[in-house]
């Protein structure tokens, strides 16, 4: 008899351990990954979109006005002198767009 009982007991703990890791999981899951594939999608979306004339930053701090797209790669010109700077489509961290429509959210808060 209490060998029946004590295996209902630990049936019963191990099924409660698999739910705190599926339930662990999920919030590891809604508070980190999730983030994270919303932000790649939307830094995506604007390096897709950046457009001739646009103002862009790059992951270096490099500014500059937009001369040339294509597929993988942009073309901007830095400062009066006119230089030219062909970087990565990746190497773009901001638009003038995207930071004006950033500090625009944080006023309204």
């Amino acid at each position: 008899m209490t060998l029946i009982l004590a295996a209902s007991s630990s049936a019963s703990g191990g099924g409660s351990m698999i739910f705190m890791l599926i339930a662990m999981f999920a919030i590891f899951y809604f508070l980190m990954i999730r983030p994270e594939n919303k932000k790649k999608k939307k830094m995506e979306e604007m390096r897709n979109s950046i457009s001739l004339g646009e103002e862009i930053t790059t992951i270096g701090g490099i500014t500059g006005k937009v001369v040339q797209v294509t597929e993988d790669t942009i073309t901007f010109e830095t400062g009066e002198d006119r230089v030219r700077i062909q970087v990565k489509k990746w190497a773009i961290s901001t638009t003038a767009k995207m930071e004006a429509a950033e500090a625009a959210s944080k006023k309204r808060k």
